[in-house]
This record gives C-alpha cells, sequence and structure tokens, in this order.
C-alpha cells in the first residue's frame, strides 16, 4: 500500500509543505478515532480535482469500526461523496449528515476543510460514528409519544358525564341512551347548537330529531356506527362526530362530539383566493415569456448571421426553461416543486431546438423527486438548460448521434444534479472554464451565489460529466428524504 506521501506525490497537486501538514494529521489521527470512538479519515482533491483521494484511514480501537478493510487509495466522486466534495472546493463543514454506510448501518457523518498557512483547503477531515442505538432510541420515543397520545384521546372519549373536565372541554359533548334520549350534553354543546339555530340539547330530548334525522340507527347501520357531518348556518361551521358505545350486549347508547371549525374555513376560503390569485399571477407570467419567446424567435429568422442566431436561440430556451417552471407553479400553486416531473420537459425542449437534422440526440432522465422551493427550481431549470446547450455546442459539435443523461438525486443532506454526455469529453477541465464560455459563466454564478453550492467537471473517457451538489436547508424538502450510501 502507498503511503500518504506517496499517494500526494502521485495523484494531486499539493506541495510538500502541504503534504507535510496532512503526514502530520495523520499521526495523530488513531488517537482521534479512539477518543471519537468513530472511523476518520483525510481526503484531498486528485491532480484533475474531478474526484475526492482517500490519503489516511483510521478505524477506532475503542468501538466497532463502519469498514471491513482499507479505503486508503479509493476515489469518491460528487455523486458518491457530495459532502467531501463539497467540502474540498469550498472550504466550508458539513457537520452532523446522516447517511447509510456499507455495512447498512446508520451513521453521522462530519466534514471538515484542512487549510495551509495561507488559509487554503488542502484536504478534509472525515468523521463516521455508528449512530444505530441513538436512531433506534429516537423511534421507541415517537412511539412512546404516539401511544401517550391514542391513550389520551381514548380517556377523553370515555369521560365520565359528572366529571369537572367535561365541562372544560373545547368541544361540545352530548350522551344519549339507547333509545337515542340524551342523557347528558355540556355547556359548550348547548352554545354551539344554539350558534346554528338548532333545538337544544336538553335532557330526554331525542338526538334524531336535534340533528334532523341525521343519527338514525338506520344511518348508523351504515355508516358502522360512526357518523361524521357538518352543520353550518351563514358563517359559523361546525363538525358533528357521532360513535355508537356498546357498555353491555343489551346496552347501547352513544356520544356527539361538536368543534366549531368556522375559523378553518374561513382560513381555507381565504388560502383558496390566495392560491387562485398566486396561480393567476403565474399563468400571466408564463403568457408574457412565451410572447418574448415568440418575438425573439421571429426576431432570429430575420438575422443573417449564425452567431446571432446563435445567441438568440440559447436566450429563448433560457426563457422557455422558465416559462416551465411558472407553467408548472400556474398549474399546482404550490410554493415546493417536485423538480423530477418537469425535468423531462426542459430537457427534451432544449434538445429539440438545438438538434440539427441529421442528428439523433437522445436524452434520458433518471434519479428521484425532490422538491425544490420554486426560487430554486428556477435556478436548477436555468442550470440544467446550459449544461444541456453545452452537450450540444461543444459535445456534439462534430458528431451525428449522443446521449445525455441527466440525474437528480437526494443525497444525504445534499441534492445531487448531474448531466452527463458521450460527447467529444474535455482534456483540460481549468482551461475549459478559463475560456470564459457564457453558458458556464451563468451556471457557475447560479450554482454558488444562489444555491450555495458547488459544481465539479469529470472527463469520465467517454464524454463529460457535470455534478452540481446542492446543499438542503430546513425546509427545502421533507425529512423523511431516501437516506443512501454514504460510501
Amino acid at each position: 500500500m502507498q503511503t500518504l506521501q506517496e499517494l500526494c506525490q502521485s495523484k494531486t497537486t499539493l506541495r510538500e509543505e502541504e503534504i507535510q501538514i496532512l503526514a502530520d494529521l495523520a499521526g495523530k489521527l488513531q488517537i482521534f478515532s479512539n477518543l471519537y470512538q468513530a472511523d476518520m479519515f483525510i481526503d484531498c482533491l486528485t491532480a484533475d480535482r474531478s474526484s475526492a483521494l482517500v490519503v489516511a484511514q483510521a478505524s477506532p480501537q475503542t468501538a466497532k469500526s463502519l469498514y471491513r478493510g482499507s479505503v486508503v487509495g479509493q476515489l469518491a466522486t460528487a455523486i458518491n461523496e457530495p459532502a467531501v466534495m463539497y467540502c474540498l472546493t469550498t472550504g466550508k463543514s458539513v457537520i452532523g449528515s446522516r447517511g447509510v454506510s456499507q455495512e447498512q448501518v446508520v451513521m453521522r457523518q462530519s466534514v471538515t476543510p484542512i487549510c495551509n498557512a495561507q488559509g487554503e483547503t488542502i484536504g478534509t477531515l472525515i468523521t463516521e460514528q455508528d449512530i444505530s442505538k441513538q436512531v433506534e432510541q429516537e423511534r421507541s420515543v415517537e412511539l412512546l409519544k404516539e401511544t401517550t397520545e391514542h391513550l389520551s384521546e381514548t380517556l377523553m372519549q370515555f369521560a365520565e358525564p359528572d366529571m369537572p373536565i367535561s365541562s372544560l372541554l373545547h368541544e361540545g359533548m352530548i350522551l344519549f341512551d339507547a333509545q337515542g334520549q340524551v342523557t347528558y350534553a355540556n355547556r359548550r354543546a348547548v352554545e354551539l347548537l344554539s350558534s346554528i339555530g338548532y333545538p337544544l340539547p336538553e335532557k330526554g330530548e331525542s338526538v334524531e330529531r336535534i340533528f334532523s334525522w341525521l343519527l338514525t340507527p338506520e344511518s348508523f347501520v351504515r355508516s358502522g356506527g360512526f357518523i361524521q357531518e357538518e352543520l353550518s348556518r351563514g358563517k359559523i361551521f361546525l363538525l358533528m362526530k357521532a360513535v355508537l358505545v356498546a357498555h353491555k350486549p343489551d346496552d347501547r347508547g352513544g356520544i356527539v362530539l361538536l368543534r366549531d371549525i368556522s375559523d378553518i374555513r374561513e382560513k381555507e376560503k381565504q388560502l383558496m383566493i390566495k392560491s387562485a390569485v398566486i396561480k393567476e399571477i403565474h399563468h400571466r407570467v408564463k403568457n408574457n415569456l412565451q410572447t418574448i419567446s415568440s418575438l425573439l424567435r421571429l426576431q432570429m429568422r430575420r438575422s443573417q448571421s449564425a452567431e446571432i442566431e446563435k445567441v438568440y436561440r440559447e436566450s429563448i430556451n433560457r426563457i422557455s426553461s422558465i416559462a416551465i417552471i411558472h407553467e408548472y407553479l400556474a398549474q399546482d400553486g404550490l410554493e415546493q416543486i417536485d423538480f423530477q416531473d418537469i425535468l423531462t420537459k426542459i430537457a427534451k425542449t432544449i434538445v429539440s431546438s438545438m438538434r440539427r437534422s441529421e442528428q439523433d440526440i437522445q436524452v434520458s432522465i433518471t434519479g428521484e423527486s425532490v422538491f425544490l422551493p420554486s426560487s430554486k427550481a428556477t435556478s436548477f431549470a436555468l442550470i440544467v438548460t446550459e449544461l444541456i446547450q453545452n452537450c450540444m455546442i461543444h459535445g456534439f459539435r462534430d458528431r451525428q448521434q449522443g446521449n445525455i443523461i441527466v440525474s437528480l438525486v437526494p443525497k444525504d443532506d445534499f441534492v445531487s444534479l448531474s448531466v452527463t454526455d458521450d460527447g467529444i469529453g474535455i482534456d483540460e477541465t481549468e482551461q475549459f472554464l478559463k475560456k470564459g464560455h457564457l453558458g458556464l459563466k451563468i451556471v457557475d454564478t447560479l450554482v454558488k451565489e444562489d444555491l450555495e453550492g458547488s459544481i465539479h467537471f469529470r472527463n469520465s473517457g467517454n464524454g463529460t460529466e457535470v455534478t452540481i451538489l446542492y446543499p438542503l436547508h430546513k425546509g427545502d424538502e421533507q425529512d423523511d428524504t431516501a437516506e443512501n450510501f454514504a460510501r
């Protein structure tokens, strides 16, 4: 096995003094591993900056390791190790990211930058700790909480009418006997029924008559012993729940609960109005963007310059991608967008507009559903647009056939968006970026400033792979995002 110095000298661009910094830290790695009872690694960027190289590893002697053997010398790409690549390229720490190890053990991963004397990131210190017991405890606490809530609801349902708590209930409560006559009604039930003009639930009164024959024995039989209806008058809305309760085989009675839901209905009404207004705004924005695209398309056809036509076409594609986002929002009126649903439409629209008549370019979408805020979805749409345009302009410039694969995957605390083609590929990533392509400048700005993420280029040997890593922030996506393999 190669030493740290040999790996760094042969596969990275680190200077001798920087390699020495990593070597000094690697000498203390076993102590840290034992102290934290965690697997620890040191990774650094390869010479082409397309992946991370594991140059040091320490497994804890005070706890069970997550790995069966050594991974020193192995490479990790942005897709497999998003937190590591993000830290290496941005210099920002990623603390407490959860994932699953190769051995199917739930773990917590933290990645912190290692810097040289000038403050530049030269590597990352990675800590991976088994938290399966902690996760199991969290599940047990959640189950206990749920059980306690169910028990509380049961006790409230079967509370005796003469108990003081019955008069403190926020809901109206009415008990009736086997003959359907009221045996008890709390003060709240009287107030709620009076507010909608229903007969008062006095003792001995028939519940069938009070509730306009909604609670007949036949109705209970048809509904399986439980009836739920909404009662209203003007702006007042009540939710009625009635259930039969059997204490003995020959003694059947029931309980009616009444709840004022007027505020809920009013809020729902306001939300519906706001949703309709938002949908209309998105619809008009989409129409305006399509009008702009049409005007640009007319202007493009009058141009005699191939270069100007190319600029027009790229601009039209960018506008069309934004219009697709607004079209989606105009239909659903949601602030969260399932970006997987609209990737196909964006990709096929761009390929269709830029493909030459003799070309056969196929595009496919893979991955999982990822829900994004509408503002971030717009940035993602523009990024995908620029990357696919680069595939068409540069990757398939002199080719008649080609394939583009767009993949969107949630991994740990990141969203990974990759666009891969089987075109001519790129030889020098740094030189390619320094040429000043407008599309790449747009992508770089959106990724770093709007998404606060990182961008990674890699020559796959059969084309080019570009990966965007977007760190999920609280509220960006549901907490039940699928956990994936960390290594």
